[in-house]
């Protein structure tokens, strides 16, 4: 990925861009046949000349123009006829995003297809389900894991969608009208590069497109700190669900021998603030003065490189840390078995309604023993059974089978398969 952001890689695709301009105005009749040969044979640049001369010149396009032209000789008149600085800066820029984009959705289905084998691999094992850190009801850890598969899947989806929507070029001069090309160069341009032409410019693209790209990088960057973030509180000592895989010879902590912490989901949940800050500044960046100012630039040199790359970064350590995350699926049922049936105060309830309660005495009832169960660490069942106002409505067999576990997995079970059917898995 840090490949396509050097500035050799940037001098070489504008140079490529150069070249194509030229290939496509003599196509066109507008360039010597022996001009495009001396010009293909010898356009070529040093990157430590180009950044002398830029020295002098203060613009970086003119430069790399001088630097080539040296090379060429008389013939490089033809080079970058008619064309605007942004026509190459832009363009070259598109051809990065297009090509960093297209190794994110590569990372981002290896991560899909991790994600799919992990989620098949704990289908069925039992884990609390919590909501505001609290026991709620059974869930299974696969559930949690199809549920980021899901999530994973809709960000492919808009990756490929912003890479589309900024793998375009724009061959059009100064202010986009034209005045010394024509729509037919800047098209048979885009097809050398394999973009597609912009239906219309100013001087440049316009920044809504790499607002975009640049907001969607974040996106995906959030899920990863969404599921960092999860994994980071199963990881914690009092619940010790899961743990990151913790290698032979490696150390937690300087003061501390024993401890083993989550320091790939943190470092990644950082990385993802540094992603998301970046793509405010991209969407800063969509008003400009008239056709164009160039507060936007500099924006792009930082943030462009340093997003793609972090986010590059976060879904291959994502993807591998995951693939060797341990499970402890006995810690889950310890859990599991630590709030004293009180997460099936629901299922309590609802008997309650079908028996004539209404929704608010049969609440009182429940929530009498649920509170009574909290203070005394009292099995909810074991109270309910010595209720004698609850089981004025409900039989003592009935109680025992809503509190069955066999029954409560077995209607868990049921969920789980419709759910993974319904999705694919």
């Amino acid at each position: 990925m840090s490949a396509i952001w050097t500035e050799e890689a940037k001098f070489r695709r504008w140079l490529q861009l150069e070249i194509a301009a030229v290939e496509a105005r003599s196509e066109a009749g507008f360039v010597p046949d022996e001009a495009l040969c001396t010009i293909r044979e010898k356009a070529s640049f040093n990157v430590e000349e180009i950044l002398e001369i830029e020295k002098e010149t203060k613009h970086d396009v003119i430069a790399f123009l001088t630097n080539v032209a040296g090379r060429v000789g008389p013939n490089s008149r033809y080079i970058h006829e008619g064309l605007t600085s942004s026509d190459v800066v832009d363009t070259c820029l598109a051809m990065q995003m297009r090509d960093a984009g297209k190794i994110i959705v590569a990372d981002i289905e290896r991560l899909v297809e991790v994600l799919a084998k992990r989620a098949t691999e704990f289908k069925y094992t039992v884990e609390m389900g919590r909501t505001h850190g609290i026991h709620a009801e059974p869930t299974t850890f696969g559930l949690k894991l199809l549920l980021w598969h899901q999530e994973m899947l809709r960000n492919l989806e808009r990756m490929k969608k912003a890479v589309a929507t900024v793998s375009v070029g724009k061959i059009s001069g100064a202010v986009g009208t034209y005045q010394h090309l024509s729509p037919e160069i800047e098209k048979a341009v885009c097809e050398k590069l394999g973009l597609e032409p912009s239906s219309i410019s100013t001087q440049i693209l316009q920044r809504d497109r790499h607002a975009e790209f640049a907001t969607t990088l974040a996106i995906v960057a959030s899920s990863i700190e969404k599921f960092s973030t999860e994994l980071r509180h199963l990881q914690r000592t009092e619940v010790r669900e899961t743990e990151e895989f913790f290698s032979k010879g490696q150390k937690g902590s300087s003061a501390m021998p024993h401890k083993r912490n989550p320091i790939t989901f943190e470092r990644l949940t950082g990385l993802a603030r540094v992603v998301r800050s970046n793509s405010i500044a991209a969407m800063e960046n969509v008003a400009l003065w008239h056709e164009r100012d160039i507060s936007h630039s500099s924006v792009e040199r930082i943030i462009m490189p340093d997003s793609t790359i972090a986010l590059c970064y976060m879904l291959r350590t994502f993807s591998e840390t995951l693939d060797n995350l341990l499970v402890y699926p006995e810690r889950m049922e310890e859990n599991f078995n630590t709030s004293y049936g009180l997460t099936t105060s629901q299922t309590l309830l609802l008997a309650l309604t079908a028996k004539g309660l209404t929704r608010e005495e049969a609440y009182r009832l429940v929530q009498r023993n649920a509170m009574q169960s909290w203070e005394t660490k009292v099995h909810l069942r074991d109270l309910v059974l010595n209720d004698e106002e609850l089981l004025r409505h409900i039989t003592p067999e009935e109680i025992n089978e809503l509190f069955s576990i066999d029954n409560i997995m077995k209607k868990l079970k049921t969920s789980v398969d419709i759910i993974f059917e319904r999705n694919g898995l």
